[in-house]
Parts: structure tokens; C-alpha cells; sequence
């Protein structure tokens, strides 16, 4: 009976994967018609390679964010090999292929078996990839909804591990890191009450504020990117990070608890403050796609991702409900004698970089 109850598990997570790339097909043709903060985007437009084949790594390839950024990679014509840890996912991998879910373009994807603890399995497998994206998606090992302090040990070592991986691997030449919005806004006001208003991609969050307030998800983020950093600074790689907000999409809380949840520690202050912000996992996953391609002009540093600020108590009590979490998660009790916000979220770089290929762009920060 466990077997059965196995497969059948198996089987639902395969439908569910369809499903989702199939909402990913059909948004990125519906493109041209809608805006991402103001930001066009075309699936129509020719993306020039060079003559050889682009072919592009992607870790965590079968979680819900990896999945789109695979998606999207191969609507835009590169062949994308994904990176598993395990025989179960490459075996979901296998029966996507098999569908046709994921044959979107004349290329395709391979799946490759690798360890983010193992940088010697990291190197083998990024071998003939001209850029990397590391999702770095976890879990928690435990099963719980939350994100504990090892594991934000974890994701520091295997950011590490695939940025030294990436430098000892020479066909390598561009890596796109995903971070968190998480990594700019935890600020303490208390040590430097004259912060700048405007939380951008050259803010940092505070480290010893997060730890303090046991914020681990941040912790792990902003150590994770700083350690990203530091290697690329120190071994020559081009590097980029996307910052982005809280991810939603179609049942994402219900395949992503751990993600969700931890985000949403100290949810209150940051919609008190004006800093909550989330980013479609559709739109989400075509930014790095877009900054990836413009690495080879001049995109550089990091890029703060959303799509829409809940700035009002109505707009929070739909994004829980649309997530699937208590209100009180994000609104307090007393949110209707809350102060004006006190800070501004601005993603203007990334959306400057979109409108070199798309048709216009607007900011509202």
C-alpha cells in the first residue's frame, strides 16, 4: 500500500508540474498585451546568440521557481540542463519531457545528477554551460513550515560551493545568483535613524538586526549573496542577483510552505514600513532570462524583482488569503492607526535594463 500511495504521489506532483508549465506557456504568449511594473514583454522578440549553442545550467531546477526559469530559457531558445540530487526528480523530469510539456523550443533539456555540498559534482556538471542560474531553492529537511538557523548554513555553503564550482569550470562565463528582497530592507533604524527612504538595490540589510530577531531566511539570503560576492569578486566571475519579493503564483504556498512562511517572519513591520512586495513567479522567472541575456552588454550587480507593494490593510488581507496564511501574518491589530510608511521601494535599475528591449517602462517609486 506505501508503494501505491508513493506513486500516486508521484504521479499528482508530474500533473502539477504540467499544469504549471502550461500556465507558463500561456503567459508569455499573453505578454505583448500585459505589464510587469510598467515593463512589456515580448515573446515574439529574436534573441541573437552567438554561432555555437547556447546551452545554460540551472540548479533547483524542479522547484516551483526553477521550473519557470527553465521554461522560459527554453521558450527563448537555449538548451537548459538542470541539476537534481535525486533519482525521483530526475524521474519527474524524464516524464515531462516524455509529454512534451517541456519541448517548447529546438532545443531541449538534460538532467544531470549533482550535489550542491559537492563542489567536484558541481564542476562536472556546469562542463560546457555558458552561464548558470543558482535558484537555490531549499527546504526544510525536517518537513517543517519554517526555516531554521542550519539551513541558512546550508545555503551559504552551497552558494560557495557553486560560485567556486562556476570559476573552476572555464566555459562559464556569466552566473545569475537569486537572492531576496529580504537581503536590502532589514535596516536598523535605532543605530541610523537618518536612513536614506528609498530601499534599492544598493541597500543591505542589517545583519546583526536579523539575527537578533532570529529572521533566518534573511540571514540565510544575505549571507549566501555576500559570500556569492565575495568569490566572483575574487576569481574574475561575472556575476548578477535578482532581489526579489515575496514569490506567488498558482498553489505556490501549497509546494513552497517553508519559502512563504519564513518570507512573512516580521511581515508586519515590513507592511507597516511600505517594504512588502511581491513578484509573480511568471514574471519573476522572465527578469532573469532578461538580465542574464543583457550580462553580455551591461548588466552588472544586483536587480531588486516585484511586481506589485501591498500598501493598503485590504490588499494585505487578499495577499494572505491568496497565499494561504493568517491575516495577522501581515496586518496587525492596530494597522488602522498605522503611521504614513516610512520607506519607498524602488526597482528602477531592473526596470531600466527591461526597457532597452521591451517598448516601454514606467516606475512609480
Amino acid at each position: 500500500m506505501g508503494f501505491v500511495q508513493t506513486e500516486a504521489r508521484k504521479k499528482m506532483e508530474i500533473e502539477e508540474m504540467k499544469c504549471m508549465l502550461a500556465a507558463c506557456g500561456g503567459l508569455y504568449r499573453r505578454k505583448d498585451d500585459e505589464e510587469f511594473q510598467g515593463i512589456r514583454a515580448s515573446s515574439k522578440q529574436v534573441v541573437e546568440f552567438n554561432d555555437e549553442e547556447e546551452l545554460v545550467c540551472v540548479t533547483s531546477g524542479v522547484s516551483y521557481l526553477g521550473l519557470a526559469i527553465v521554461n522560459r530559457l527554453l521558450t527563448r531558445g537555449y538548451s537548459v540542463r538542470i541539476i537534481v540530487d535525486n533519482e525521483e526528480d530526475k524521474e519527474k523530469l524524464r516524464e515531462l519531457e516524455t509529454s512534451g510539456e517541456m519541448r517548447t523550443s529546438k532545443n531541449g533539456i538534460i538532467a544531470v545528477m549533482a550535489k550542491l555540498a559537492e563542489v567536484e559534482s558541481l564542476v562536472e556538471a556546469f562542463q560546457g554551460c555558458h552561464g548558470v542560474f543558482h535558484t537555490s531553492a531549499f527546504t526544510d529537511p525536517a518537513g517543517l513550515s519554517g526555516y531554521t538557523k542550519s539551513m541558512a548554513e546550508i545555503e551559504v555553503r552551497a552558494s560557495e560551493n557553486v560560485m567556486e564550482a562556476c570559476s573552476r569550470t572555464p566555459s562559464v562565463r556569466n552566473c545569475v545568483v537569486t537572492s531576496s528582497l529580504l537581503t536590502c530592507l532589514w535596516r536598523d533604524i535605532t543605530t541610523t535613524p537618518e536612513l536614506p527612504p528609498v530601499v534599492n538595490h544598493e541597500s543591505w540589510s542589517d545583519e546583526s538586526l536579523c539575527i537578533r530577531n532570529k529572521l533566518w531566511y534573511a540571514v540565510g539570503k544575505l549571507r549566501a549573496e555576500k559570500a556569492a560576492w565575495k568569490i566572483a569578486k575574487e576569481r574574475g566571475l561575472k556575476l548578477v542577483t535578482i532581489c526579489p519579493g515575496l514569490i506567488t503564483g498558482p498553489e505556490y504556498f501549497g509546494k513552497n510552505p517553508t519559502a512563504t512562511i519564513a518570507y512573512l517572519k516580521g511581515g508586519q513591520e515590513m507592511f507597516r514600513d511600505g517594504l512588502l512586495a511581491t513578484v509573480d513567479v511568471m514574471n519573476l522567472a522572465d527578469a532573469h532570462a532578461r538580465v542574464f541575456e543583457e550580462m553580455k552588454k551591461t548588466a552588472y550587480g544586483r536587480y531588486i524583482c516585484f511586481d506589485r507593494v501591498i500598501q493598503v490593510e485590504d490588499e494585505a488581507e487578499r495577499l494572505a488569503k491568496e497565499i494561504g496564511v493568517p491575516a495577522n501574518k501581515i496586518v496587525s491589530e492596530d494597522a488602522s492607526n498605522c503611521r504614513p510608511p516610512r520607506f519607498v521601494l524602488s526597482n528602477k535599475k531592473l526596470c531600466n535594463l527591461m526597457s532597452r528591449t521591451h517598448r516601454s517602462c514606467y516606475d512609480r517609486s
